[in-house]
This record gives structure tokens, C-alpha cells and sequence, in this order.
């Protein structure tokens, strides 16, 4: 067996047997990075920062890295891509994906639904049901291969969602951690923290464009008028052209030839932690008419950063909608993979699955494929 010595950070004798080790994103809410070596190759599998600004991309990360893979644009995966930029390093992701990476980038693209053979190693992405050009990645290395969900969620009605092929090795998000509510209870607690509110009060929807503007939009048309800040109408009109959308997303159709509406009942607008956008300034216009949670409510429904935390407690309330896999969905997933081993990204306490049924040995640390 042929070794390489590696210079950096992390110098050391390299194997030819390729492995993994998860840089970040194992034991917290954290930013996504995982340090891929396919056995004559160091990739780095996701650039993130955050989601909370105490949890920075670091830069010595990047020490080695020949390629990056950007799996979607939210910024716990994509909010370090500015280092890459300044490292020069070739970043693989798609179409859509590549509209949020820094000037000067030096992109390659990836197909949504597709295939590619790259330096001998065999990529297959699909559809991450998760955010507008979002993909999950399987390589063809080791003797049973490596999976990488990034994010995802097959309970979708806006985002289609590609079955991948079978993996020896998983890291899956596992941002829910155990919780095993299904996304028809998440849409019943929702429609009834509505219906608790008097039929004159707006409710503020912070989102992601590119991330639940679409599912929450298509939920919320049949309770009431709804309304897209030009960011998120933006994003979605993207959705549907680009075919990564479900088919029953084009219902959505009718909202999106309309201009921003700040007197409808349901306003749906960027930023998710309300913490900029228009949520932002919607937010300060309600603390400035007196009116934030009375006349005004926010509903945050995704992770809440402290902005996020501060403003629900004074207007808001917090009400989760699905857009990562619920234990259930975790626990299927392994088993289509035939999955021999996992790691529980995204999350506190991973230790945790340890005494849970059904998933395979856990990993930690760097694994050989």
C-alpha cells in the first residue's frame, strides 16, 4: 500500500484507503464540514458558518482541500465559501446552488438528478426534498460506498425528493435529533395557533427563500390571503422553472404574478431569524406602531437563532415546520441504504442513538470507507 504524505493542518501519512471525518457539524447545531479522502484526493464536503455567529467557518478547515462540494445555499453549508473563493479552490455544486456563492468563484457544475465520474471516484446526486437546488451525494468509494444527505426532508409538498442509491456509510442530518413528529402534525399545531388568533391580526412567516417560503406559502393559501416578499417570489418563480420542484408546487402559480401585499394576513418574507429583509423591517415597523404581538404576530418555524429568541419573546411564537427528517424518516432511510454505519449530524448529544432501535453502529472520529 502506497502512502502520501499530506502538508497542513492535519500532516500526517495518508492512506490510500479512503475515509471521512466530520470537521464540524457532529455533536452540535453547527456549520457543515466534512473532510473526504478518496484515497489520492482530500475534498471537503460543505463550507459552513453558523447558523449562530459564535459558530464561524474556520479557516484551516480548507488546509490540503484539492475540490469543495457544496451540497445546498443555506448558510450552515455555504457561509464559508468566501475562504474558498480566497483559497482558489474549484467548488462542485449546482446551477441553482452556485447563484449564492461570492464573485470570483471557480464553479463546476453538479446535476440535480445525475451522475459524474471525477478524478476516478463515481458522484451521483439526487434532489434533497430541502432547499431549491439542493442535493444530497453518494460516492462510489470503499466497499460499500459513502453517503451525504446535507440537508433533507421527504415530507415536502413544494421540493421534490430523489431515493439514492444504497451506502455502506451514512452522515445524515439529524438536525431533529429524536423527536418523531411527522410533518401532518406539524401543519394541525400550526392551523391551530392560527385559529387561536383574532381574525384582524397579521402573522409574519420569516423563512428562507430558497428553504420553506414554497410548502409554508402552499399550506397557508387555504387559510387565508397570502403574500411573497419579492425575494422569496423571486426564489420560487426559480423553483418552478428549474423542475426541482414538486408537481403539486405549481398550484403556487397565482401568488407568484403578484406584487408584495403588506396588508394580506400571511406575509412571507426573507430573512428566517427575522434578523434582515424585509422580515426585519417588518418587525421594527410593528415594534414602532406598538403593535408586535398584538395586531402583528411572527411565527418562527425554523432553528431561532438569539435575534430570532428576542423577538419571539416579545411577538412571536415558535412552531416547527418539518424541513428535516423526523426520526421516522431517519431511521428509513438507513435501512433503504442497508447502512452498516452512521453518523447523527446536526445535532446535540449523537450519543444518544446508541440506545435507539434500529440504526447501525455508530461512528466518530476519522472512518475508512
Amino acid at each position: 500500500m502506497l502512502d502520501r504524505p499530506v502538508q497542513g493542518e492535519w500532516t500526517q501519512t495518508v492512506s490510500t484507503a479512503p475515509w471521512i471525518e466530520v470537521l464540524s457539524g457532529l455533536g452540535e447545531k453547527g456549520p457543515a464540514c466534512i473532510r473526504l479522502w478518496t484515497g489520492s484526493h482530500l475534498w471537503l464536503l460543505d463550507v459552513g458558518f453558523g447558523p449562530e455567529d459564535t459558530s464561524p467557518f474556520k479557516p484551516e478547515w480548507l488546509e490540503g482541500a484539492e475540490a469543495v462540494f457544496i451540497s445546498h445555499d443555506h448558510i450552515d453549508h455555504i457561509g464559508g465559501a468566501q475562504h474558498v473563493v480566497d483559497a482558489g479552490l474549484p467548488i462542485y455544486t449546482t446551477a441553482q446552488t452556485a447563484r449564492s456563492l461570492p464573485p470570483g468563484a471557480q464553479v463546476h457544475l453538479l446535476a440535480e438528478q445525475g451522475q459524474m465520474i471525477l478524478e476516478g471516484v463515481r458522484l451521483t446526486t439526487g434532489r434533497n426534498g430541502h432547499a431549491l437546488g439542493g442535493v444530497w451525494l453518494h460516492f462510489d468509494l470503499g466497499r460499500e460506498g459513502l453517503f451525504y444527505s446535507g440537508d433533507w426532508s421527504e415530507e415536502s409538498e413544494w421540493f421534490a425528493f430523489d431515493v439514492p442509491p444504497p451506502a455502506g456509510t451514512a452522515l445524515i442530518d439529524a438536525s431533529y435529533h429524536l423527536d418523531s413528529v411527522p410533518q401532518a402534525d406539524r401543519k394541525k399545531a400550526l392551523d391551530e395557533a392560527i385559529d387561536r388568533l383574532a381574525p384582524d391580526v397579521q402573522v409574519l412567516f420569516p423563512v428562507p427563500p430558497s428553504g420553506r417560503a414554497g410548502e409554508l406559502a402552499l399550506h397557508l393559501m387555504r387559510k387565508g390571503r397570502v403574500s411573497l416578499d419579492d425575494t422569496c417570489r423571486q426564489a420560487l418563480l426559480e423553483g418552478l422553472r428549474s423542475g426541482g420542484v414538486a408537481p403539486m408546487a405549481n398550484q403556487i402559480a397565482p401568488l407568484l404574478n403578484e406584487p408584495f401585499d403588506p396588508e394580506a394576513r400571511f406575509l412571507i418574507c426573507d430573512t428566517p431569524n427575522a434578523d434582515g429583509g424585509r422580515a426585519w423591517d417588518i418587525v421594527q415597523a410593528w415594534q414602532e406602531e406598538s403593535i408586535l404581538g398584538s395586531k402583528g404576530v411572527v411565527f418562527f418555524t425554523g432553528h431561532m437563532t438569539a435575534h430570532a429568541r428576542e423577538v419571539a419573546s416579545v411577538g412571536g411564537h415558535f412552531t416547527r415546520w418539518n424541513v428535516h427528517p423526523p426520526l421516522g424518516d431517519q431511521r428509513a432511510m438507513l435501512a433503504r441504504l442497508g447502512a452498516k454505519r452512521f453518523a447523527p449530524l446536526f445535532c446535540r448529544a449523537p450519543e444518544a442513538y446508541r440506545e435507539q432501535a434500529g440504526f447501525p453502529a455508530m461512528i466518530s472520529g476519522r472512518t475508512f470507507l
